[in-house]
């Protein structure tokens, strides 16, 4: 069966965004400095532990699992090809039609994380699903107890507001933490749940 893996950015006050997510603020409102570990920021670029941390995400992955907002407000961001390359699916409450990017497909699920992940393990020919992209579809998985290792990026930012991952002490529970990796513009932290 599928591993199973958040993939997320954090700021050192917890949020996986910033205040007013809107497609000229994805990340919300300073949102974008969560991610400069994969893109660089004021002249400083992703190092080896940075680039490490990504092609560890995209070569163990068969299939995305995302948000709604992400997509609304990622889709403009991502060019062409959709950045992924492989199968997402698009937690949701409101249904559209397959969106096709290049190599990328995004297929939209309104029945929960449980059908979500039913989906993506389908796709991912083996290899490991990776939930990402949304705080909301986060908790969901966390919460439902689908994710076998959280794979976390703590930026060195305070964003002071916006969107926390966790909301309770029982979201980190049974949680191993796994040696840390770090750079200059993140620290890349790996946690596995134990049962």
């Amino acid at each position: 069966m599928s591993h199973v893996f958040l993939d997320i950015s954090l700021s050192l006050d917890g949020f996986a965004a910033g205040p007013d997510i809107s497609h000229e603020h994805p990340l919300g409102r300073n949102g974008r400095a969560l991610h400069a570990w994969l893109f660089g920021r004021d002249g400083q670029q992703p190092n080896e532990a940075d680039r490490q941390a990504a092609q560890e995400m995209f070569s163990e992955t068969g299939a995305f699992i995302i948000g709604r907002t992400t997509y609304d407000v990622g889709v403009p961001e991502w060019g062409d090809d959709g950045a992924f390359g492989m199968p997402c699916f698009v937690m949701t409450h409101r249904l559209c039609a397959q969106h096709v990017m290049g190599p990328t497909t995004f297929d939209f699920v309104s029945e929960g994380p449980e059908a979500a992940l039913e989906k993506a393990r389908a796709e991912a020919g083996g290899k490991a699903v990776c939930v990402m992209g949304g705080a909301t579809t986060a908790r969901q998985f966390i919460k439902a107890g689908l994710l076998d290792e959280l794979r976390i990026h703590i930026a060195p930012v305070l964003l002071g507001q916006g969107t926390r991952l966790f909301e309770t002490q029982r979201d980190v529970e049974h949680l191993q933490a796994m040696p840390a990796v770090s750079s200059p513009l993140a620290i890349h932290l790996r946690f596995n749940r134990q049962a």
